[in-house]
């Protein structure tokens, strides 16, 4: 049985990977990058050719978290500058987060429904379009999965290799990005509630409490060192906070339709404040006042258009259930007249929609499973609360979108029964 279900798992991963080799070499295939994409390679081609995180010339930057830059780097070093493999490279990351799908629901279900997850996970076009472009949310969505994952294991097992790994995960998040910090302070409300209901014995929670954070720290305090070393301030990870604060909250954002109220750069949305800051020569202690200025003008902002706070944030939770993404790197938005292109477009469109409706009721129906679920239910509260704060867009959604698929999955058996239930009555 252990046999055919790891020659099931291998399928699937085989099967996802395919899927997204096949959509970078071709709805992708003339993708170059632009924007954030273009700018996490030349950190990354920074580091290794100038041994500098820079952006511009050799002017050090803490405008982004460093692991995705740095992976970049190594796979220039071994493959050349040729972002095809570092897209192929995220085509193997999310072909895992397919099979850490699989093996989830493996676990929390039945083998049956662990292969619907896992192949709903390999063909489902919101994970797999972010193979095509050098954005960070392919690793991320790994990481946060496996997180996810072992953590739920960790509830039975509790091995000493699965408290390392639960304790390095959240280093690893925070270095792909800032808010991945937010994970740690969430594990560790988990851990509390573990204890409180006496799934835990108290000791051992006060060794996970001092476990897990030294190890996330042990990743994170040397990244937090150059940050001093370049701005002399204590900068846990990267700064950036305030450009999206300042985007999402001005005069003309507010003055958009609901779904377009999302993030519009300060350079053009508040050109008044980012002209006192240059656009290529501001080095690190330049971005960190720029970020506070920011920040401070966004905070103001709120403050004196409260009236129009509560259609800015319902309209920052809707769009983050728009089906379908639409960025400008996004190669499904570069290439539209691609037969390829269109075909993922029509998928994007239509199959978030039975997933949203079948999570809603996976979450009604695993309720009495809650110990179980605690901590995904916390990443899927933690991810929509950051994206009505800041801005809400189907991109954001990425991490969570594995949990989605799970919960979904979860309410077919339920579903099932209530459906031979009402035959049954009928006859």
């Amino acid at each position: 049985m252990r046999w055919r279900s790891n020659k099931i798992a291998l399928a699937i991963f085989v099967l996802a990977l395919l899927v997204r080799v096949s959509y970078n070499l071709t709805v992708a295939a003339h993708y170059q990058p632009l924007h954030d994409s273009a700018q996490y390679r030349d950190i990354g081609l920074h580091i290794v050719q100038t041994h500098c995180f820079c952006l511009h010339g050799n002017i050090p930057t803490v405008g982004r978290a460093p692991l995705w830059p740095l992976l970049i780097g190594l796979l220039s070093l071994l493959f050349g500058p040729n972002d095809l493999f570092v897209r192929l490279f995220l085509c193997v990351l999310d072909a895992a987060t397919c099979l850490l799908i699989y093996l989830f629901a493996r676990r929390l279900l039945t083998e049956r429904l662990a292969l619907v997850a896992g192949m709903s996970a390999a063909f489902y076009p919101n994970l797999f379009i972010y193979t095509g472009w050098l954005y960070s949310e392919t690793l991320y969505t790994f990481l946060l999965t496996a997180f996810c994952y072992l953590l739920y294991r960790f509830q039975r097992e509790r091995t000493l290799l699965l408290a390392v790994a639960s304790g390095l995960l959240p280093g690893l998040l925070a270095l792909t990005r800032p808010n991945g910090l937010v994970l740690l302070v969430l594990f560790l409300v988990w851990l509390l509630v573990m204890g409180w209901q006496r799934l835990f014995a108290w000791r051992y929670v006060g060794r996970m409490l001092v476990l897990v954070p030294a190890l996330a720290l042990l990743l994170i305090v040397p990244w937090t060192w150059r940050n001093y070393l370049v701005t002399q301030r204590v900068l846990p990870i990267a700064t950036g906070d305030g450009t999206v604060l300042l985007g999402s909250y001005n005069d003309l954002i507010s003055q958009r339709s609901w779904d377009q109220m999302t993030w519009l750069n300060p350079l053009t949305s508040v050109p008044g404040i980012s002209r006192h800051f240059p656009l290529y020569t501001c080095d690190a202690r330049c971005e960190i006042g720029r970020e506070e200025l920011y920040k401070d003008y966004a905070l103001l902002w709120m403050q004196t258009h409260l009236d129009k706070m509560p259609s800015l944030l319902t309209a920052h939770l809707a769009n983050m259930w728009v089906p379908d993404a639409h960025e400008a790197d996004l190669p499904t938005d570069r290439f539209t007249n691609q037969i390829s292109t269109r075909v993922v477009l029509v998928l994007m469109r239509i199959t978030p929609w039975p997933i949203y409706l079948l999570f809603i009721a996976g979450l009604w129906f695993t309720r009495r499973r809650w110990r179980d679920l605690l901590f995904v239910y916390g990443v899927l509260l933690v991810t929509i609360a950051q994206n009505i704060a800041f801005y809400g867009i189907p991109r954001f959604r990425a991490p969570i979108e594995p949990l989605l698929i799970l919960l979904a999955v979860a309410a077919l058996p339920s579903l099932l029964k209530f459906s031979v239930a009402a035959k049954r009555f009928r006859i």
